[in-house]
């Protein structure tokens, strides 16, 4: 049975505290990994040993590091490489993450590719997320020969908190390696792979292993890593993130409540954006935070969402290595019997109906090849208020609201915290009110899917901001 071990700097570490990953059908034991307790983690996280994993990866130039990211690159989608006392080919790592989440093989290859072409593509990432600002400044401790720009790092690590629904998420931290800053990765109990796949195809490209530590670790752990790292990246559900809100120290990565909204001026043509709107919403299974939650619209929201279900429909489980599979099994039945539920107790209210209901030759909830599945489901809500109307569930699933049409200008305050919407729409009112919200945080405007990632864009918050500070700078030598 392979094994995953900590990495501590970089340096493998066993550990007598052993958790079991089990194969998300058989529930048999397929995987151990090594388990750091909070007092390792305290030890390993003090402030003088942050400082010198910092000290060796800030001495290589930025134009070094993305070198090494793009060959790491190639690593991480081509090469064999070390987990454990253990090889892992590229196939082995898709069958590994399909073993432990469920995950259809084609929907894991996509998300490696996905997270290759971010490391490939850093040069890009950094030049969104520093809004172009020339690197070089890094390589002089921060500060630019050639004005008075001057930044200091926030933190001498970044700790992540990573989660289980899908590998790509896991290309958001990866700047921080090209950014200078050691990372402290603490992966889902179910998804151990991608994080450490990445971590090992960095140091084989030639990254100094003190930028890497990898502790598998309880909630207990997980808090530490929080509280230690100056800066962190949090992944979880409402419940989860929520315990943190308002830490400016702590980028939280939860539901992403996005949409698809469609203008007056547009909404009689919603046909010709319907692929669109299917591929926002079931793409990855449905299971990422840019996936739509909602489709919302002046008018003819009935059609539109029939329309939808038709389409959605047709998506029905399939074994994990057949290339159309597109659905993943939930890992615990009692997590999509809730989610069922939850629905259910929704469509109780007036004001909703579930228009895929009648479209489908079983419940919504179903076992296939020793698997729980939430089958893909549109509702239809008259009202914004509805209970329904926001809500995200870890499967595709889609409310199409409709929202009064004289009220649409004034759109972004019904709609709610969006973290993705793709607007559909030409009307100078409506695209005014979108740009001058404070509630959405990336906006397409035009046939843009909202899973769609522009990599100059940042995503959920700005990384470079969340690890470096400008601070105010004068020097004589400088200005004389």
């Amino acid at each position: 049975m392979i094994h995953i071990p900590i990495l501590r700097r970089g340096v493998p570490y066993t550990s007598l505290d052993v958790a079991t990953v089990v194969h998300h059908r058989t529930r048999q034991p397929f995987a151990t990994v090594s388990q750091a307790n909070s007092g390792l983690i305290r030890r390993d996280l003090l402030p003088d040993r942050q400082a010198a994993g910092r000290r060796v990866l800030a001495s290589l130039p930025v134009a070094r590091l993305l070198d090494i990211s793009r060959e790491a690159a190639d690593r991480f989608l081509r090469a064999t490489l070390t987990v454990g006392a253990d090889r892992q080919s590229p196939q082995d790592y898709v069958e590994q993450v399909s073993a432990t989440t469920g995950m259809p093989f084609a929907l894991v290859r996509r998300n490696m590719d996905k997270i290759a072409a971010a490391l490939e593509e850093m040069p890009r990432v950094l030049a969104g997320l520093t809004r172009g600002l020339d690197l070089s400044v890094l390589d002089a401790n921060g500060l630019s020969g050639r004005s008075t720009l001057s930044f200091y790092p926030r933190a001498q690590a970044l700790g992540v908190v990573l989660p289980n629904n899908s590998p790509g998420v896991h290309a958001l931290w990866t700047p921080a390696i090209a950014l200078k800053i050691p990372l402290v990765l603490r992966p889902g109990s179910a998804e151990p792979w991608t994080p450490f796949r990445i971590a090992q195809a960095f140091m084989a490209a030639g990254c100094p292993p003190e930028a890497f530590t990898y502790y598998p670790s309880d909630h207990a752990g997980a808090g530490e890593i929080v509280r230690r790292c100056g800066r962190s990246m949090f992944f979880g559900d409402v419940s989860a993130v929520g315990a943190f809100a308002g830490d400016p120290r702590i980028e939280l990565h939860g539901p992403g409540y996005s949409k698809v909204l469609l203008g007056p001026d547009r909404v009689d043509a919603w046909r010709e954006h319907m692929d669109l709107m299917v591929r926002s919403i079931a793409d990855n299974g449905g299971r990422s935070c840019v996936n739509a939650s909602g489709v919302w619209v002046p008018s003819r929201g009935r059609e539109i969402a029939e329309a939808l279900a038709e389409r959605l429909v047709v998506i029905q489980p399939l074994p994990a290595d057949h290339p159309d599979a597109l659905l993943a099994p939930f890992l615990d039945r009692r997590v999509a019997e809730w989610i069922n539920e939850q629905i259910e107790t929704g469509l109780r209210e007036p004001g909703a109906v579930d228009v895929t209901s009648g479209r489908r030759h079983s419940p919504r909830l179903v076992e296939y090849d020793g698997c729980t599945y939430l089958l893909p489901t549109v509702v239809y809500c008259d009202s914004p208020t509805h209970p329904l109307a926001n809500r995200e569930f870890l499967f595709p699933f889609a409310a199409v609201v409709e929202l009064d049409g004289a009220n649409m200008s004034r759109a972004p305050e019904p709609l709610g915290p969006t973290l993705a919407l793709s607007a559909l729409t030409a009307d100078p009112a409506l695209v005014d009110a979108l740009l001058q919200s404070p509630l959405i945080e990336r906006l397409n405007l035009g046939p843009i899917p909202t899973n769609q990632i522009a990599w100059d864009q940042p995503h959920e918050g700005n990384l470079f901001d969340l690890l470096y500070a400008r601070r105010s700078f004068q020097s004589s030598a400088l200005s004389a």
